[in-house]
């Protein structure tokens, strides 16, 4: 059985033997409040030991705390310091965190930059990184730092969607329903969206919203073979999918 206050002793061990995973793992302990009373700050200690010798989950971690001004003060250029560490180790999750900050965060510890934005998100696309997939579609589907290209777009967030993730699944369904990419498909657009859980910060109002119009649009057989598609879907682990 899990044991977060075992688990807590011996990450410190670790720790305090100097062992960066250690001190991450700790750190991500009080981060969460696991085993131990919540703590930014002690987090924060934790993530840095780890972060300045090299550990790339450190780097991320300590990033993200500036980026949110948990237990030190809101920097995002301190942010960006942390993640362009981790991702020039190839470290996929720093890269897709750089490429949202030359997207989404201009002007706030970076200019803003779409091509700089693709390079990092493809760099952690091509890594398998569901959520560096997710954005580089994004950017196909919206022209931003690549000529807009909506069957690269369909692509990419099918490599995401295979992985489980509800918003490259729901936005699959979305391509799929008007046709962008894909020959329009009104049953695969049900089932991906159907099989799309409400985790992954999509609101899950809009996801029913969007399957309650697309009904209207679908004969009754049609909705009984998406949902039998989206059932045998998740039984496949989402791949291989569309038959």
């Amino acid at each position: 059985p899990q044991d977060d206050q075992l688990a807590v002793e011996w990450y410190r061990k670790a720790a305090e033997q100097g062992d960066a995973s250690g001190q991450n793992n700790l750190g991500v302990m009080y981060q969460e409040g696991r085993g131990v009373p919540r703590d930014d700050q002690l987090a924060v200690q934790w993530y840095r030991k780890a972060a300045e010798q090299g550990d790339a989950s450190g780097q991320v971690n300590l990033g993200g705390m500036y980026l949110k001004g948990r237990g030190v003060p809101k920097d995002d250029r301190l942010a960006v310091q942390w993640y362009r560490k981790a991702a020039e180790q190839g470290y996929a999750p720093g890269q897709f965190n750089l490429g949202v900050m030359y997207r989404y965060r201009a002007g706030r510890g970076v200019p803003r930059d779409d091509q700089l934005a693709v390079e990092w998100f493809r760099k952690a696309a091509e890594q398998g990184n569901a959520s560096g997939q997710y954005y580089l579609g994004l950017m196909y589907a919206e022209g931003r730092g690549v000529p807009k290209d909506d069957r690269l777009a369909v692509e990419w967030f099918r490599k995401a969607a295979e992985q489980g993730y509800a918003l490259g699944q729901v936005v699959l369904g979305m391509m799929y329903r008007e046709g962008w990419g894909v020959p329009k498909n009104y049953v695969y657009a049900y089932m991906w969206m159907d099989i799309a859980s409400d985790d992954d910060g999509f609101e899950g109002e809009g996801r029913r919203r969007a399957l309650e119009e697309l009904e209207r649009e679908m004969t009754p057989s049609q909705i009984k073979e998406a949902k039998e598609l989206a059932r045998a879907c998740i039984r496949k682990q989402y791949k291989d999918c569309e038959v």
